[in-house]
């Protein structure tokens, strides 16, 4: 925990993969790419790589004179590298700065990041290819970058720095069954008086069911009665009144 930072100090890609980077297994099969890569830096870029900045999330329509126009205010531009792709000749959205002195490369890594050109919110890193040991690119399953739709989130770096890892102490979980001996005695005596109260009330309704069809029996034989008596009275009405 001491040697513990948000920003990676060496890339690793299976750290990168990790939240608190502390992951031992990689999530992704792009960090398994990663770590097989073999990656080399680009040797045909030239300049200064600590005196570079990195601009992505740029819309695809600015141009090197507008990154000029707005990046100059922070100091002298020794060259400005728009990539583009080979074969359309587009803009990927991203770039490199080189200033001529540290001075300016510092005030805009601090004052140009999601700074809003044409209506796209940039965002401002130093260059890593050259500077950072170990680093893979994106493309290979590296980086710090990533969408949070494609769950291959990537930290260590300035957009999604490393959060400080939390040492939980061991707890079991009672959800399973792994709490106290009392809970779980608790638990089995309380379905035995489930199962004891369903018996009782089957057997209650079995005795109960002969004294219903008695009442019912009795209750028929007295409708009888009545029917019986209110024919006898009826004759003897029809008697009198001859």
């Amino acid at each position: 925990m001491n040697d513990w930072a948000p920003i990676a100090k060496e890339y690793d890609p299976l750290k990168a993969g990790s939240i608190d980077g502390t992951d031992e297994e990689p999530h992704d099969r792009a960090i398994w790419r990663a770590m097989l890569a073999r990656y080399v830096p680009n040797k045909g870029v030239t300049g200064d790589p600590h005196l570079t900045l990195f601009v992505a999330r740029l819309n695809l329509q600015t141009t090197e004179e507008k990154l000029k126009e707005v990046f100059s205010r922070y100091g002298d531009i020794r060259k400005i590298r728009l990539v583009r792709d080979l074969v359309t000749g587009f803009s990927k959205g991203y770039a490199f700065i080189e200033y001529k002195e540290e001075r300016a490369l510092l005030k805009a890594h601090r004052d140009a990041n999601r700074l809003v050109i044409d209506q796209h919110e940039i965002f401002v890193d130093f260059e890593l290819e050259r500077t950072l040991k170990g680093w893979i690119p994106r493309r290979l399953g590296g980086g710090f970058g990533g969408k949070k739709e494609s769950g291959q989130l990537r930290f260590g770096g300035r957009d999604r720095p490393f959060r400080k890892p939390i040492n939980l102490p061991n707890m079991k979980n009672d959800f399973y069954g792994e709490g106290s001996a009392e809970k779980r005695n608790w638990s089995r005596e309380g379905t035995r008086d489930w199962r004891t109260r369903d018996r009782d009330h089957e057997r209650s309704r079995e005795k109960r069911w002969p004294e219903r069809e008695r009442s019912w029996a009795w209750g028929e034989s007295e409708r009888e009665r009545d029917s019986k008596e209110e024919r006898s009275r009826g004759r003897e009405r029809k008697d009198r009144d001859r």
